[in-house]
């Protein structure tokens, strides 16, 4: 049975998504998100607590009887400098089971006021449309008897894409929530992580980088379980261009990676092109899809930049972001990825590229999960929706997940694909053309 504090949040959420809000356009200044301490922020260890606050959970601008506990947190950006980053630990009203579920939002924005955390906090944005729907996702697990922790992947300024930084923000975030008072959380806590599109980014990235970066969480991450997965970049750049919706997130990708690692495209983009980055660059995902109907990456450039390789720049941050080339993970997986993206529109298959769920190209998800398999980690489970795109993915993927994290919790053996998934496309990186 459901009780009310949990059934109180799903309500919230339904009654939001099918009632008329108005949504203001902007968010209010908070200085919660500065970290305004008389110590250098490097002198911190990641994941050290700076500040916190508890306020209670909102959905759509309405306030649930769910308390969340907000923290500042250091952590690090695409290049490693230090910055300060917020995380929502909601802490499972009706006790729990001891277990907790990092939940990575697929908020996809270029506006750091559209992260989770703000629309927890009551902001409502357009922009904040995905992770005040994601209640919807995240009520589940509290009523499974699980804690949940949301951090704000992209960082304190919204690298959109850029795959690394999300998996820090996430991994220094379990750290902050391990860390902080009144959590009920400790440094022997086991965490799941689960994300799907944009979350899955962070999903992949975190479970990646968790040997490396951060052991002290590894060995509490029980599992990762991600759905409509970016692979490799510059194939998907190439499959959405000229689609009709989700070839607007193309420059979402060009400007959230340039920021995340200091390069300048300027220099290489048409007039139109400069024109649609200017327009873009403090967009969110809903300000993009659909409204370049059409876009190509050779609109966005001068004629003598047609090919993406050609541009120094780009190739450097595309290969910095495939996580074909990142190391493979330790821990289980649950990889799931649709690949009838002509529901949404696109509907392009070029050699070596191939089909994908509107979006994400299902032939790079295959060979990420193959890849994972062959190189030491037999516990991954890969499925395949032939039949679903991007979006009407999501609704059969998420039950799955979460049942599969159950079992990684209960310490039932992992299911593994290995053996028996498709072969997939080749994830090398990409080489410099031209002089």
């Amino acid at each position: 049975m459901i009780r009310k504090p949990v059934r109180a949040l799903i309500a919230a959420a339904a009654l939001a998504i099918t009632s008329a809000v108005a949504l203001p356009a902007a968010a209010s200044a908070d200085s919660f998100y500065s970290y305004d301490g008389s110590t250098p922020l490097s002198s911190y260890a990641p994941g050290t607590v700076l500040k916190t606050r508890t306020l209670n959970y909102h959905v759509f601008g309405f306030p649930t009887p769910v308390q969340a506990t907000q923290l500042l947190y250091r952590t690090a950006d695409a290049q490693g400098n230090p910055t300060a980053n917020v995380t929502s630990v909601v802490r499972n009203p009706l006790g729990g089971n001891g277990k907790v579920v990092s939940y990575q939002s697929a908020y996809d924005s270029l506006n750091p006021e559209d992260a989770p955390s703000r629309a927890i906090a009551g902001d409502v944005r357009l922009g904040g449309v995905l992770p005040n729907a994601e209640s919807l996702l995240i009520a589940p697990a509290l009523a499974l008897g699980y804690s949940v922790v949301i951090p704000d992947t992209e960082g304190p300024s919204a690298d959109f894409a850029a795959g690394p930084e999300y998996g820090q923000t996430t991994l220094d975030s379990i750290r902050a929530a391990t860390h902080a008072p009144g959590t009920g959380m400790t440094e022997s806590t086991k965490f799941g992580l689960i994300g799907y599109s944009g979350g899955a980014i962070a999903t992949g990235w975190a479970s990646a980088i968790a040997a490396s970066y951060a052991p002290d969480v590894e060995k509490n991450l029980v599992g990762f379980a991600e759905g409509g997965v970016l692979v490799d970049p510059a194939h998907n750049l190439k499959y959405v261009g000229g689609s009709p919706v989700w070839s607007g997130v193309i420059p979402m990708a060009l400007i959230g990676v340039s920021r995340g690692y200091g390069i300048d495209l300027k220099p290489y983009a048409s007039e139109y092109g400069l024109k649609v980055l200017a327009d873009l660059e403090h967009a969110s995902i809903a300000e993009a899809l659909g409204h370049y109907p059409g876009l190509t990456w050779q609109k966005l450039v001068k004629p003598e930049y047609a090919d993406p390789d050609s541009v120094p720049p780009f190739v450097d941050a595309v290969n910095k972001v495939n996580i074909g080339s990142a190391a493979t993970p330790s821990i289980p997986g649950f990889i799931a990825q649709a690949n009838n993206g002509a529901l949404e529109g696109t509907v392009s298959n070029e050699p070596g590229i191939g089909t994908g769920d509107g979006v994400m190209v299902a032939g790079d998800v295959r060979a990420l999960a193959n890849q994972y398999c062959d190189t030491g980690n037999t516990s991954i489970k890969y499925t395949q929706y032939d039949a679903l795109s991007h979006a009407t993915a999501l609704p059969v993927w998420a039950p799955t997940a979460i049942a599969w994290l159950g079992d990684r919790f209960a310490g039932k053996t992992a299911p593994s694909s290995c053996g028996q998934i498709p072969p997939g496309n080749s994830l090398a990186p990409e080489q410099h053309t031209g002089s």
